[in-house]
Formats: structure tokens, C-alpha cells, sequence
């Protein structure tokens, strides 16, 4: 045999071991994937973790990414950065486009109020920046209240910006002829454990609410203030953990490698890996939260247990269950090739781009949680038109044969067809342009909450002005008279300074509340209440300030409190409270409504003191507001618009009589 043919078989050997088969189980986990998280977008309490769907695409990315260019550099001895990135352009751009076009037809038709905000949103996503944009605006993943059909494209802008660099990587660890596969899966998984590390000490474990209120929550930059946990949660560094991951394993991992070597032939003892790292996987969604109420009753926190290890181990889960489903013999994956797996894998990513804009649709605004009927409708509606865009949008573009089959499609059909869809495509182009025009001009305005609140607030008395000033009484000391025509001044002698606690005139109608309230603050400072009420606030924060009132004298015959919205009650800080305002003639507290995960256990627990002392009444909020007809609230169903605001103050003058 000639040394020609010895390099050329070592070629084809190699281009054999590095060729990267079709593999349907990868679809199944896809499938797997996309399922939890749109179940979790839809109702958060149905499967806590379910956004770690997220993280198995990270995984899968780095994975199949780096398997990709490490075959093109053995087959072609190179990586062809133009080749790539038009291959992911035609895989990713079409739907993308799609969706960013739609979601300005709509809103302009549906929500034009919500143009100015929508217009940011779009521009990140058409530029894959909108993780950057959500925290530069302070548009979080969890945040709630405002109609935003492009925040899910926060995870495709953190895997588009991996797609830009990850080329580059590769390129520098495959220019030498000999690749030193160990090292480099070394630096792959210390860059993941690093990473994973500095999300852990940068981790902000106390509640979270206003910056003003929990500054520690936040970092504060340039006057704005960025939540650590959105950060942590959002930013592509502290999200490359998966993606570093997978990469490494595609080092070591390739499916022809695989089959051909001593695993081939044993599949049993991947299966059973497998196995437990989709058990793991099933713990940590049922398990893990991204924010959640803290059981102290001190407020909304980040769980420590996804941001100090849960991404780690998610993406080793997956990593457990991926070395199974690459084995072509795999029983995990047999079984993840199903038909309906593999239906939902193929168009997991359609599936995720239209799935959030039609439950915005639906809801409004985010934050508001979907109920089964809407969720099967949103579902049913998804995946149709995830069907449409993969079978005549995504594929034809993809095969590169989009104009072709678009022809042959429209030479199919009767002319009276082809006229009404030229005639339907004429009228989609003019209102595809109007859209984009008045996307480009709005003006940015606030949404319906903002602006109650914002007019709430004009309404409001500070803490300081409640408190009232602190004036030292000085008590002096008789002293004997200067004689006449002294030219020394005259010295009195007094004690030291001795400082009385604050006193004001009491405050005979006192309201203290969180933004509910606010949005009333106007209708009952009318109506002669004195009114202080903020955004975020909640009991447990509230009592120090609830205590300096009473020391102050300010209580008076009436205190209207509403807390309760924002996070959970805890039955010590209830008891606190009861002993702080036991001396008020009367104290009114009205319950929660929303869909609040926490709105059942506060309002059992406010019903259980109902009776406790002769001067505490609890209104069930919840139930009166039924009775509100004709705009009362805001798209969430918590925060109240103008009917709304009177109707409250009315439920509380039927209690007080004021």
C-alpha cells in the first residue's frame, strides 16, 4: 500500500469518527425541553424549574456546535467562519424575522399604546442583544405588568452571541496539527466550574424588592440599578457554564467514536446513566424556583438553590442523559424517538418563538398566570402555526429552495386563488409597513399600572412628614441675675440637652399600603385619609416604620392597612403587628387579590384574626372586588384603574365611614 493511500485512509477514517449522524433521541430531548419551559411560562406553580429547559439547549448547543466544527475542520482541514455563520443565519433568521414582524402587526392593531416599549424589544432581538437590552432596562425574566411578547429572546440572544464567538474558540484550538484533547477539555470544564463558582458568590440571598428599599439587592451603575439576580440570571458570561459543557464533551464524546469502541456493544450501562440523569432532571423542575417567596415572610428572593449549583447540575444531568442518546443502540433513546418526540423536537424551536407572543396575547401582560383552558388554546394555536413556519417557512430557506417550491406552490392553484392571495398579500404588505412606521414613531409611554401608581403618588404623605419633626426640649436651671450695667454677658447655666420622643397631632384617618393602595391614594386623600403607600412594600418590612408611628403618637381613631400583595405573611410578624396597633380604635385590613402564588396562605391567615381583638376588621377584598363593574383593574387583575379606585374607597368607607 503507497503512503497516498495510507493518508488518504487515515483521512476517511478520521472524516468517519468526526461525522456527525442524525440523531432523532436529540430531537426527544429537545422535545422534553421545550415542553417544560412552556409549560412553566404559561403557569409558573404547574412546574417551578421548568425554565431549566433552558439549560438543556445551552448543553445541547455546546455540544452539537463544537461536534459541528470539529468535523468540518477534519474533513476540510479548516473552519469556514463565512460557511458557519450563513448556515446558522438560515437556520435561525427566517422564524426570528417572522416573529418580530408579527409581534409589530399586532401590537399596533391589539396594543397601540405598548409601541414605544415594543420598539426596543424588537431592535434587541433583530440585533440578538436582548438579554443586554432586558437588564438595561430593568425588564427582568420575572418581571411582571407589562405587555412584552419578545422577553423569551433573552436565551436566543445568549446562544446567537456563543454562535458569534464559539467559531473563533474552536479556530484557536484546532490550528495546531495535534490537538491536545485533555487540555482543552480542562480549560472547557474550569472555564464551567469558574463560572459556576462566581454565580454562586455573587449570589444575593436577602429579599428582593425596589432598589430603594433592598439596595443590596441590586448593583448600582451609571445612577441605574441592575438586580443581581436578573444579571446572574440574564448575562451571557454567567449563563456559559451549559454551553462550556457540552463543548467539552463533545471532545471526548463523538457518536461514531462511540460506536465503535467498547461502549459500542454495551449500551445497557449507558441507559442506566441515562436513567438517572432524567430522574435528576425531573427533581430539579419539580424542585427548583428561580425567585420565590421566602418562608420568613421576608419577601421575594432568588433560590439559592438554582444560583449556588442548580445550572452545574442541570447541565450534568443532561450530559448523564446525552451520552446515552448518542449511542445509536440506546434503549432512553429508542424510546425518546417516539413519533410525537420527535414531532416536537424538529419544531422545538418555532415552538419556542411563538409560544410566549400568543400568551402575551392572551394575558395581556406578563406575570399573569394562564389557566388550563387558556393554556390548551395557546397550545393548540403554537403549535399550528409552529407547523406552518417549519414545513413552508424554515425548511425551504433552509434547503436553500424557498422561491422554487413558493413557485411551483402558487402554479398549483387556480388563478381566482392566486388572486385573492395576491390581493391578501398586498394588504399584508401595506400593513406590515404601516406597522413598522408607527413602531418606529411612538412615543414611550407608561403602561396601566405605571401610570396609577405614578398618579398615586403625587397623592401620598412621606414617612418624614408622618413621623413629624424632632424637637430636643431643653430644661434649665434657675441662675442669679447679672447686676445692672455688667459689661460680662449674661451665662446661664443649664442640665445637658434632654430629647423628649417625637410628638405630632395624631392622624385620625391613617391608610398604609403597598401599590394597590396607591393607585386610590388620590379618591381617599379626598375623602380625608392621609395616605402612605409604596410600590413592593410588605409587612414584614413595614413594621419598624408601623412602630416609630405609635412612639410618635400618630395613630389615631382609624388605620386602613392593605400588605400582603407582594410576598408571603408569617404568623410572627401578624403577631407583631396585632401588638403595635392594639391600642388603635379601629385598624381595617383588606386581603389579597391577584394570582399570587402566596394569596391562599396570607388570606387564611388574615381570616384567622378576624376575631382576635375588638378593634381589628378584616375585609375580604378578594370577594368585594367582584362586585367592581366596568374597568376596576389593570390587565394584572391586581392594581386598580379609575372605577376600580372608587369602588375601593368605598368598600373601606362602608367599614370606617369615612
Amino acid at each position: 500500500m503507497s503512503m497516498t493511500s495510507d493518508r488518504t485512509s487515515a483521512t476517511a477514517q478520521a472524516n468517519s469518527l468526526s461525522k456527525v449522524p442524525y440523531l432523532p433521541a436529540l430531537d426527544g430531548l429537545r422535545a422534553l425541553a421545550v415542553v417544560a419551559v412552556m409549560v412553566y411560562h404559561a403557569n409558573s406553580e404547574w412546574l417551578p424549574g421548568g425554565f431549566l429547559g433552558v439549560e438543556v439547549f445551552f448543553v445541547l448547543s455546546g455540544y452539537l456546535i463544537t461536534l459541528l466544527l470539529l468535523a468540518e475542520h477534519d474533513r476540510d482541514g479548516a473552519i469556514d467562519l463565512r460557511s458557519f455563520w450563513a448556515r446558522r443565519a438560515r437556520r435561525l433568521l427566517p422564524a426570528l424575522f417572522a416573529v418580530l414582524l408579527s409581534v409589530a402587526v399586532v401590537a399596533t392593531l391589539l396594543r397601540p399604546e405598548t409601541l414605544g416599549r415594543v420598539r426596543g424589544d424588537i431592535i434587541a432581538g433583530f440585533f440578538y442583544g436582548s438579554n443586554w437590552f432586558q437588564l438595561w432596562v430593568g425588564a427582568g425574566y420575572a418581571a411582571s405588568g407589562d405587555f412584552a411578547p419578545l422577553r423569551h429572546l433573552w436565551s436566543l440572544a445568549v446562544e446567537e452571541q456563543f454562535y458569534l464567538v464559539w467559531p473563533l474558540v474552536m479556530i484557536a484550538v484546532t490550528r495546531k496539527q495535534v490537538v491536545r484533547v485533555g487540555r482543552v477539555v480542562l480549560i472547557f470544564v474550569g472555564s464551567a466550574l469558574a463560572v459556576t463558582l462566581l454565580v454562586a458568590l455573587l449570589h444575593h440571598s436577602g429579599p428582593i424588592g425596589e432598589c430603594s428599599a433592598t439596595p443590596d439587592a441590586y448593583w448600582q451603575i451609571g445612577g441605574r440599578c441592575f438586580s443581581i439576580a436578573d444579571v446572574l440570571y440574564l448575562s451571557t458570561p454567567t449563563r456559559a457554564s451549559g454551553l462550556l459543557l457540552g463543548a467539552a464533551f463533545a471532545m471526548v464524546w463523538r457518536p461514531n467514536a462511540v460506536m465503535r469502541g467498547k461502549l459500542g456493544r454495551r449500551s445497557a450501562r449507558l441507559d442506566a446513566v441515562a436513567i438517572i440523569g432524567l430522574a435528576a432532571l425531573a427533581i430539579l423542575i419539580v424542585k427548583v424556583s428561580y425567585l420565590k417567596a421566602d418562608p420568613s415572610g421576608a419577601g421575594i428572593v432568588a433560590d439559592s438553590a438554582l444560583m449556588r449549583g442548580g445550572f452545574l447540575w442541570t447541565a450534568l444531568a443532561t450530559l448523564a442523559v446525552l451520552g446515552a442518546l448518542v449511542h445509536r443502540r440506546s434503549y432512553v433513546g429508542r424510546v425518546l424517538a417516539i413519533p410525537p418526540l420527535l414531532w416536537l423536537g424538529t419544531r422545538s424551536y418555532g415552538l419556542y418563538l411563538y409560544h410566549w407572543p400568543i400568551y402575551q396575547v392572551i394575558r395581556r401582560v406578563a406575570g399573569v398566570p394562564l389557566s388550563v383552558v387558556e393554556f390548551v388554546v395557546a397550545m393548540v394555536l403554537t403549535c399550528v402555526i409552529a407547523e406552518v413556519s417549519y414545513r413552508y417557512l424554515e425548511m425551504p430557506i433552509r434547503r436553500g429552495s424557498f422561491k422554487v417550491e413558493t413557485a411551483a406552490r402558487a402554479q398549483a392553484w387556480p388563478m381566482q386563488t392566486r388572486r385573492i392571495i395576491g390581493m391578501l398579500g398586498l394588504v399584508g404588505a401595506v400593513v406590515v409597513g404601516f406597522s413598522g412606521f408607527r413602531v418606529a414613531t411612538a412615543d414611550l409611554e407608561l403602561n396601566q399600572i405605571e401610570a396609577s401608581i405614578a398618579a398615586g403618588e403625587e397623592e401620598v404623605t412621606s414617612v418624614e412628614e408622618l413621623l413629624g419633626e424632632v424637637t430636643p426640649t431643653i430644661t434649665q436651671l434657675d441662675a442669679e441675675p447679672a447686676p445692672v450695667g455688667a459689661d460680662e454677658p449674661v451665662v446661664t447655666t443649664t442640665t445637658p440637652a434632654a430629647v423628649v420622643a417625637p410628638q405630632r397631632d395624631p392622624v385620625q384617618f391613617l391608610a398604609i399600603g403597598d401599590s394597590v393602595m396607591l393607585g386610590a391614594a388620590g379618591v381617599l386623600r379626598e375623602r380625608g385619609y392621609t395616605v402612605n403607600a409604596e410600590k413592593s412594600r410588605q409587612l414584614k418590612g413595614t413594621l419598624e416604620f408601623l412602630q416609630q408611628l405609635k412612639d410618635a403618637g400618630t395613630f389615631g381613631d382609624v388605620l386602613v392597612v392593605h400588605l400582603g400583595t407582594n410576598g408571603p405573611i408569617a404568623r410572627d410578624d401578624l403577631d407583631t403587628f396585632l401588638e403595635i396597633v392594639s391600642e388603635v380604635p379601629l385598624v381595617v385590613i383588606l386581603n389579597v387579590r391577584g394570582e399570587v402564588a402566596w394569596r391562599s396562605s396570607n388570606n387564611e391567615l388574615l381570616a384567622s384574626i378576624d376575631a382576635e381583638g375588638d378593634n381589628i376588621v378584616v375585609v375580604d377584598w378578594l370577594a368585594e372586588s367582584k362586585n367592581c363593574a366596568r374597568a376596576c383593574f389593570s390587565d394584572d387583575g391586581i392594581h386598580l384603574l379609575g372605577n376600580g379606585q372608587v369602588f375601593y374607597a368605598d368598600v373601606i368607607r362602608n367599614i370606617t365611614g369615612t
